[in-house]
């Protein structure tokens, strides 16, 4: 049996605050499931544009809605010590009363090292880190006291008080598309969100087909499901999610064309698919990399699309 369908809206947090934050009360009002925020030290877009931080502003939008779940997608902890991110995931729990969705990355913009100077991680390196960082969020969030000796990160005695709203701790969302990050999700996430094509292709500048991008879909489902009964958990137990728009035809003007991609992806796994929303400033600038909603189609997919794809 398929899994209920949840529907999400990403912000690039790049407008100004009051608008960001009016937008997602918008976002609320209209029944969508979740919003999410990106993690990056600098805009990519245009250099010099604004960037928001990501946890004081998901702490500022917790305190201005009361329904939606809201997360980061995802945390980069190239500049962030796990232990503290713990500790802002609790704190951002109870702000929130219970709905905040961790979602946790590996990181990779070499800008995002060299502007706050620290050193550029060789890919094994940052899998490492990675995993080590996603075993001390999930003891802290889950133990009143965690002590922890890895090869890069070390804590002892972190003391996590109070405990979490939600129980055992916020569902981990781990965002990652590579063999060795997907065995970390495959063994500590409750949510594992992958893209519409691989890193790898983005950040050569590729856009591929979103058949192409399907069929290799498909594919990393299989062996990530593979992954999951090695480590003895049940494929299943895993919510999938899909951030939209990476592929060059990911569809964003036609509901029709929106409802047989959503259609496609759901019977290979996904359930839960979450939109870019692109301010209109913005949209020239994005055009040759992401494919995302205005304001109208993020209305019209929730007033007429919504309601019949969650029946």
């Amino acid at each position: 049996m398929l899994e209920k369908l949840r529907f999400g809206i990403f912000f690039p947090q790049i407008l100004p605050i009051p608008q960001m934050i009016e937008q997602c009360q918008f976002v609320e009002t209209l029944g969508y499931d979740s919003l999410w925020i990106g993690d990056q030290f600098y805009n990519p877009l245009r250099l010099g544009d604004p960037m928001w931080e990501a946890w004081t502003l998901l702490a500022a939008i917790a305190t201005q809605t009361s329904r939606i779940r809201l997360g980061t997608l995802v945390t980069n902890f190239i500049y962030r010590n796990p232990a503290l991110v713990a500790s802002q995931a609790l704190t951002v729990d109870h702000l929130s009363a219970g709905r905040l969705e961790l979602g946790l990355g590996a990181g990779f913009s070499p800008k995002d090292h060299s502007m706050t100077g620290s050193e550029p991680w060789k890919p094994r390196e940052r899998i490492q880190r990675f995993g080590e960082a996603v075993q001390i969020i999930d003891r802290m969030l889950r133990n009143e006291v965690t002590t922890f000796e890895g090869q890069y990160y070390r804590i002892k005695d972190a003391i996590m008080s109070p405990r979490p709203v939600q129980n055992p701790r916020p569902p981990l969302t781990l965002g990652v598309t590579g063999p060795r990050a997907m065995r970390i999700a495959a063994a500590y996430a409750d949510c594992w969100n992958t893209l519409d094509i691989s890193v790898a292709e983005y950040s050569a500048g590729k856009r591929i087909l979103a058949l192409k991008a399907l069929e290799a879909c498909r594919t990393q489902q299989e062996t990530f499901d593979e992954y999951c009964v090695s480590l003895g958990r049940c494929p299943r137990d895993i919510r999938r999610s899909l951030l939209v728009g990476y592929a060059a035809d990911a569809p964003t003007s036609s509901l029709d064309e929106i409802k047989d991609y959503v259609c496609r992806y759901h019977e290979i796994g996904i359930s839960e698919f979450i939109f870019f929303w692109i301010p209109d400033e913005y949209r020239e600038i994005f055009a040759n990399r992401i494919s995302g909603f205005d304001r109208a189609m993020v209305e019209r997919v929730a007033a007429q699309s919504l309601p019949a794809w969650r029946k």
